[in-house]
């Protein structure tokens, strides 16, 4: 259909130059300036009403025709005075030139018309999604919204989490469910001979399902916007649900657990997408310069903030006393060095001293004993001066004894019997960011585990937390 418009143009500005070659040969006789002037006139206007290709036809024969007519000796393609020689190829060179110009600029305007015409697909696809009702077959709202914003014969849209897959348009074609599992399985792009892309619908580097369209000239930009944008519909669906089940859930003993499900995946959403586009810069960054080094700042700053996220939900989850001690003998060596891991960043000329006998094991859950650790190491660095030293010692005999001492200040005896309170802020707390639901939490983690949790707090040897774990004992 291209090739075949681009002949009929071809055609036509050849008629134009056949035309004006009559008009001036047998109606209109002029001198040779005014001819080369008109030529040139018919030439810009096919160049910026048609194209290039069409122009530089027209320039070629145009200068034939200039010759064969109209430069002494007529009808003969030799030319007698070398100086219309010059003025010839000086014709033929500016025709191009212009046309080229011409040419180049039109195309940029259809390209830029091209590009705005896509963006206000976007923004109507956009819209549309945004609008999608609760209850609607997701799969299959996202594909039609596509197909009428872009005017393609056929959508696919899977949706991995609930394996189903939807069409929307003329028809579906043959097999075509199973390329969209694959490719979303997969994470990869298929291009097919009958002119079908499917590729992979991301979310924070991760697949979570697939999308089929025409491959119609849409450019690679465009239609990674499209499979964005039925991400984002997967996604909020994904959020309606959820917050249709805690709604559901709101009377029974449930409603806490899928709010805390809601608020991590809230969180977690941005949190993946920023660490996908924080690994691609920095896999993009020139190493040794400083923008590979602020990306590396960032990549680092958002595991940690992924970090915090996972604890505090996980704390509100035991504070609600939804969780369940999953017991596992482990070396405790290396449950503290993972969560000593976590602070790598935060000592600030802390000396973190390990006490730790490396054939000492532990019988407890790994998660759990893991975000104890960690809340004891941050209250210490959160209560000890900035080149203070912070230590960690281990022993076992009927039990397994954590000790975590810091020389900061120390906590007045009457505030030691309340400081495992939820929400209880002591004096010195007042000062420092917290929540109070720290040591609570660690108390709640060593009572499910059959222990305990104490402290001890003097001017001489500083404050120090213990927690205490049966060893073969049942959560």
């Amino acid at each position: 259909m291209r090739h075949t418009l681009l002949a009929v143009r071809v055609g036509a500005s050849l008629g134009v130059i056949a035309a004006v070659t009559f008009i001036y040969e047998q109606l209109l006789p002029v001198n040779p300036t005014t001819i080369a002037l008109t030529y040139l006139v018919v030439i810009l206007l096919i160049a910026t009403g048609w194209g290039i290709a069409e122009a530089t036809t027209a320039s070629v024969v145009a200068m034939l025709c200039f010759n064969f007519f109209f430069l002494p000796p007529v009808r003969t393609f030799t030319i007698a005075d070398p100086q219309n020689w010059v003025a010839l190829v000086a014709f033929l060179l500016t025709a191009i030139v212009a046309s080229q110009l011409s040419g180049r600029a039109r195309r940029r305007n259809v390209e830029a018309l091209a590009r705005q015409r896509d963006l206000e697909r976007l923004y109507a696809l956009t819209r549309s999604l945004l609008l999608l009702e609760r209850g609607a077959s997701i799969p299959g709202e996202i594909a039609r919204r596509i197909a009428d914003a872009f005017e393609l014969a056929s959508v696919g849209v899977y949706d991995q989490r609930t394996d189903t897959a939807a069409w929307a348009g003329a028809q579906e074609p043959p097999e075509a469910d199973l390329k969209l599992q694959e490719v979303a399985r997969r994470a990869t792009t298929l291009r097919e001979p009958s002119g079908l892309m499917v590729l992979a619908i991301q979310l924070g580097g991760a697949p979570i399902g697939s999308l089929a369209i025409p491959d119609t000239g849409l450019s690679d930009t465009v239609v990674q916007s499209i499979a964005n944008l039925a991400a984002i519909g997967l996604e909020r669906a994904r959020a309606a649900e959820t917050t249709a089940r805690a709604e559901a859930a709101r009377a029974s003993s449930e409603l806490r657990g899928t709010v805390l499900d809601a608020l991590a995946h809230e969180f977690k959403t941005p949190l993946t997408a920023m660490k996908a586009a924080s690994s691609d810069l920095l896999a993009a960054a020139p190493a040794a310069t400083r923008d590979h080094e602020l990306v590396a700042i960032i990549d680092e700053e958002l595991d940690r903030l992924g970090a915090l996220v996972s604890d505090a939900v996980q704390m509100l989850r035991i504070d609600a006393g939804d969780f369940t001690v999953h017991l596992g003998r482990h070396r405790l060596a290396s449950v503290i060095a993972t969560a000593r891991k976590k602070f790598e960043h935060q000592l600030e000329g802390h000396t973190l001293v390990e006490r730790v006998p490396e054939e000492l094991t532990v019988d407890a859950d790994r998660d759990l004993l893991g975000l104890a650790l960690r809340q004891l190491l941050d209250n210490a660095l959160k209560y000890s001066p900035p080149t203070s030293s912070i230590e960690i010692a281990a022993a076992g005999n009927g039990q397994v004894e954590i000790a975590v001492r810091n020389s900061g200040s120390t906590i007045p005896e009457r505030e030691q019997t309340r400081i495992f309170e939820r929400f209880y802020r002591g004096a010195q707390g007042r000062q420092i960011p917290g929540t109070g639901l720290g040591l609570s939490i660690v108390q709640r983690i060593a009572q499910a585990h059959g222990g305990t949790l104490s402290v001890a707090s003097t001017a001489e040897s500083g404050t120090v937390f213990t927690l205490s774990l049966p060893r073969g004992g049942k959560p």
